[in-house]
């Protein structure tokens, strides 16, 4: 505020006038400007002191203003506020308002000063006579003064001070409004308390009265509807029409009536508005997230908002700026989307079931959030199932921990394989059950650390040799273990945070069981980073906000995508030839294909806490999960819960999570241009070749070190019959000769030292027929140098051609 002061005898003559009123009345008359008992024992030099101890300006600053929140095509989503207000221009409120407003307030506002002695005496003699107050005996000047005072109040202190009914503040507000007198014209005055005033029902200023009341805005209004709100600043409480319907009228009559003396408009025309009923066509504005047609996604807007430095330098300023600074900010929601998503969710998981469902929608290559849905409605009743916990968002925006992924994590591992050229086609000979030396793990700090055995297991799948689309497709645990030994912990585990999942805590994370998905994560983070395959590589940040504009219109922040190159475009590209495998005929999602090229990734916790399919198309990316969770959010299994009326007894990502993520993305797509993903190159599809080379009759581990320098990771097996002596290699698999992508498994069987059995009989002519081995047939006749007798020798060093059933030879 500034302190300038203006001289005591710039207002003495006001004062002076009033001094000689009171002595005259000798009485306190409510509603007049000054108490007049009080000044009446005061001398004019003791007036003039306590004016001059008063500052002669108050700043005017700007006006508490609702926040708009709008969703993407600019429709309204929410509001915020501390005060319901919307400033609007003098221009903006219909001539008949400002008419009606003066006249019951002030009707000589624009031919008196800051005081209006003329019109406080009838005040006086007017509510004497009606035993009530009929008309205000301060200045529309003083009013606005009252509000401006409790308006920019700042303590509890301060706003005592604005209202207490004393002589001091009296003569404060006086003082102030000759201020405001001098600086600025009637219209700006007139402006700014038609602004401040408020009109009852959490109606701040006159825009937001006329949208309560009448659902259209101030420069719409009409005599009666004018009236009505003319009559309500006296006492809001009192005449509010939503409550008190006859005292509201009886009020806007004495507005209408006043006006008619006045000549403001004829007596006709006021009676005929008398006649009429109110008109009412109330609006009640929503304040916060809990009305909202997408409740959770407002709620992480908000909080996206409320961490976002650059709209302050401290929470509170921030939230002092979204709650108070008339700001419009529109988002990234889709609404026909989010129907999509809360119908999915509540159509496959009920709210009061022990379990959640939940969806989040990123748009590729902008991290446009387009939807948040989840089973549980925002509320505080629990018996209805509702709940404030964000189930969707990760815990920087949201209250949730999130839910183990699964599968879905091996995405990262499979990404960072194909990105270090490993081929498509590369295989994998891997147990049913594995068994592996957790120091056999690289971290980002050298081997891992620990004696420990992981002992992973496949569910659906055996033993057997899987490539890159086989392995991922079936979702093969102890490929992905073997695989994971290739890459490394550290550069899956980079790549996962590259592309928008929130990993913090190495030392939990970074584990060999990495790609089964032991971190906890959202729904949000999970579709973001699919959304990265989906934009060929191109991972961006999720974001909820377009843009950010102030209350005047002005571009305030502009939410430009924020993205980087994550992963060579070939990369994604076969990960996307991968993953559409899933949704094709075979694949264990087909059930829930769309139509149109997509692609996706199944995930299921070891104790079926919680099941996932992430699933995108070029152009929208989905990550559904349902999870155990109690009314409280606290984890459990799904495992004999009811979940949408059935009883679970086993879980599967393709035959609970992928239905829901179906069923928002056949909603999603339909305003959505079909797109295909670009077909992977056929280097990247067959990658480097190479044959394996002979090692029979080597010892085990120098067998390895020859494998290794070719490019292959051998495995060493049970021992076999075999002519070669105990402890060597008797064959591989795939046998030497064979031409296999580079990277791929080479399985060493050692010899055991005995002969194989000979041949069911002697007549055989065959020569070296055989099929797999080294200088040997398919393993159903063992030896070196002796088929079995049926095969055509793939792949043996000295392979059959003959049709023989035994020999050595």
């Amino acid at each position: 505020m500034r302190r300038d002061r203006l001289p005591a005898s710039a207002i003495l003559s006001h004062l002076g006038v009033m001094v000689a009123v009171a002595a005259a009345l000798g009485v306190l008359v409510a509603g007049l400007a000054l108490p007049f008992a009080g000044v009446a024992g005061l001398s004019a030099r003791t007036v003039a002191r306590q004016i001059d101890n008063l500052p002669a300006e108050l700043e005017a600053e700007p006006l508490p203003e609702r926040t708009r929140v709008l969703d993407s095509e600019g429709k309204l989503l929410a509001t915020f506020y501390d005060e319901n207000r919307v400033n609007i221009s003098l221009d903006k409120v219909a001539p008949i308002m400002r008419e009606a407003i003066v006249a019951i307030e002030d009707d000589r506002f624009y031919e008196h000063g800051a005081l209006d002695i003329k019109g406080t005496l009838r005040a006086f003699l007017t509510n004497q006579a009606s035993d009530d107050v009929v008309q205000g005996g301060s200045s529309i000047t003083q009013q606005m003064v009252k509000l401006t005072l409790v308006a920019q109040a700042e303590t509890a202190e301060e706003r005592r001070a604005a209202t207490e009914e004393t002589y001091a503040r009296k003569i404060k507000e006086l003082q102030y409004a000759i201020g405001f007198e001098e600086k600025y014209s009637k219209d700006w005055i007139l402006e700014r308390y038609l602004n401040l005033a408020y009109f009852g029902a959490g109606a701040e200023g006159i825009q937001a009265a006329s949208y309560r009341y009448f659902s259209k805005p101030a420069n719409k209004l009409k005599l009666r509807e004018a009236a009505l709100l003319a009559g309500l600043v006296q006492n809001p409480s009192r005449f509010d029409p939503t409550r008190n319907r006859e005292a509201a009228r009886d009020r806007r009559d004495v507005v209408l009536r006043r006006m008619a003396q006045l000549g403001i408009v004829t007596d006709e025309q006021a009676q005929k508005a008398i006649s009429r009923n109110l008109g009412l066509k109330p609006r009640q504005t929503r304040n916060g997230c809990i009305f909202s047609a997408a409740p959770f996604f407002c709620d992480y807007a908000r909080r996206y908002l409320l961490a976002d430095e650059s709209l302050g330098e401290t929470r509170e300023e921030r939230e002092q700026l979204i709650d108070r600074g008339g700001l419009t900010i529109k988002t990234t929601v889709d609404l026909r989307m989010q129907r999509g998503a809360d119908e999915a969710a509540a159509a496959n998981v009920q709210p009061t079931d022990q379990a959640v469902g939940a969806l989040a929608m990123v748009e590729p290559g902008t991290g446009a959030v387009r939807a948040l849905a989840q089973s549980r409605p925002m509320g505080r009743d629990r018996s209805k199932g509702q709940s404030f916990l964000n189930y969707v968002v990760d815990s920087e925006y949201g209250d949730a921990n999130g839910f183990q992924p699964g599968s879905t994590f091996k995405v990262f591992v499979l990404a960072t394989a194909i990105k270090n050229g490993m081929s498509l086609g590369t295989q994998l000979s891997v147990p049913a059950q594995g068994y592996y030396p957790v120091s056999d793990y690289e971290t980002c700090d050298g081997p891992y650390q620990g004696t420990q055995i992981w002992e992973p297991r496949n569910s659906t799948t055996g033993a057997g040799t899987f490539d890159m689309y086989s392995g991922t497709q079936k979702s093969v645990n102890t490929f992905f273990a073997e695989l994971t030994q290739r890459t490394g912990l550290c550069e899956p585990y980079e790549l996962a945070q590259k592309m928008g999942v929130a990993l913090n805590d190495p030392a939990r994370e970074m584990v060999p069981s990495f790609a089964l998905g032991v971190a906890d994560v959202s729904p949000l983070e999970m579709a973001g980073a699919y959304a990265t395959f989906a934009a060929r590589g191109v991972a961006c940040a999720n974001t909820p906000i377009a843009e950010i504009r102030d209350a005047t219109g002005a571009l305030f922040k502009d939410y430009r995508p924020d993205c980087e190159r994550v992963m060579p475009r070939s990369t994604a590209d076969a990960v996307n030839d991968i993953l559409r495998g899933l949704l094709e005929p075979g694949g264990f999602a087909y059930g829930s294909a769309l139509g149109r090229p997509s692609a996706g990734k199944t995930g299921t916790t070891n104790d079926n806490r919680a099941v996932w399919f992430v699933g995108y198309t070029p152009n929208m990316s989905t990550a559904a999960v349902i999870a155990g969770a109690n009314q409280l959010g606290q984890p459990s299994s799904l495992n004999g819960t009811v979940v949408n009326g059935r009883t679970i007894y086993g879980v599967s990502g393709s035959g609970y999570a992928a239905p829901m993520w179906a069923s928002a993305m056949r909603e999603a797509i339909a305003v959505l241009p079909v797109q295909d993903f670009v077909a992977p190159g056929a280097a990247i599809v067959q990658g480097q070749q190479d044959a394996v080379p002979s090692v029979g009759g080597l010892s085990v581990d120098e067998a390895r070190r020859v494998l290794e320098d070719a490019g292959f990771f051998p495995r060493v097996s049970s021992p076999v019959n075999s002519n070669y002596p105990s402890g060597t290699v008797a064959y591989t698999s795939p046998g030497s000769g064979a031409t296999i992508g580079t990277g791929s498994t080479v399985v060493i069987y050692p010899s055991n030292g005995v002969p194989p059995l000979p041949p069911p009989s002697d007549d055989g002519d065959g020569d070296d027929d055989g099929d797999g081995g080294d200088e040997a047939g398919d393993g159903r006749g063992g030896g070196d140098n002796a088929g079995p007798g049926r095969g055509r020798g793939r792949g043996g060093d000295n392979p059959g051609r003959g049709r023989g059933r035994g020999g050595d030879d």
